[in-house]
């Protein structure tokens, strides 16, 4: 079983809310995606926190930086997870790490552009990092490229931390990223943009959480996200 995280990444406050009470029965983690966080503030995470309380609300700061002084505030207002980048000096990693620690949350450390992966899943693991972000990023999905390597590479690991994986999961890839590892399914633009995003929630989450059997063949994996 795998949850479920739905990218919000609209700059619309209203619009972002509006979508977030469509979709939040039906997911288990709402993402207040990096644009959308730096457009509106923490005040969108306070609004969301105050409207869902049975959700978990990921923050996707990207912290390459500063990362105690950064996070500290995101989870004070009530954001369960807090972003930062793999390719941050181990010194920011941990300081999100900690800070996260504090306040009974978890830090979440995004392999994009990270050079040597491996490497650097390795050393975080080690540093108490709660999850590992295998993540394509949209610039990269408009290029060709897939999470599904690294994925397979993380998994293989097998270092007790949770894996999340965002970069064109879709209802028909959704079973297949759950069976090779991922135990966070990040889900976008195949929420966002269905003509039904509950619907289209309900279905991946209904997928992710066990539902549905996947033949679990890792290439028919990397051509569905081809």
């Amino acid at each position: 079983m795998a949850q479920t995280q739905m990218a919000l990444d609209s700059l619309d406050f209203d619009a972002t809310v509006a979508l977030a009470t469509k979709v939040a029965p039906h997911v288990d983690i709402l993402e207040i995606g990096t644009p959308c966080i730096k457009h509106n503030g923490i005040d969108l995470l306070k609004t969301l926190r105050a409207k869902f309380p049975n959700n978990k609300i990921l923050v996707d700061l990207k912290t390459m930086d500063a990362g105690f002084y950064e996070a500290e505030p995101f989870y004070k207002a009530g954001a369960d997870i807090c972003t930062v980048l793999g390719t941050a000096d181990i010194g920011t990693i941990k300081g999100v790490i900690d800070v996260a620690n504090k306040y009974g949350k978890k830090a979440q450390v995004d392999l994009i552009n990270v050079a040597d992966k491996k490497a650097r899943t390795i050393e975080v693991a080690k540093l108490g990092a709660h999850i590992i972000g295998v993540h394509t990023g949209l610039d990269q999905q408009a290029a060709g490229q897939t999470p599904f390597n690294d994925l397979s590479m993380v998994s293989a690991l097998n270092l007790g931390v949770d894996i999340s994986v965002a970069g064109g999961v879709k209802a028909a890839t959704t079973a297949q990223v759950r069976d090779a590892g991922a135990t966070i399914i990040v889900a976008g633009a195949a929420i966002y943009g269905a003509v039904d995003p509950a619907a289209s929630a309900a279905e991946i989450t209904a997928i992710a959480h066990g539902s549905q059997e996947s033949g679990g063949l890792f290439g028919w994996l990397k051509g569905l996200f081809s």
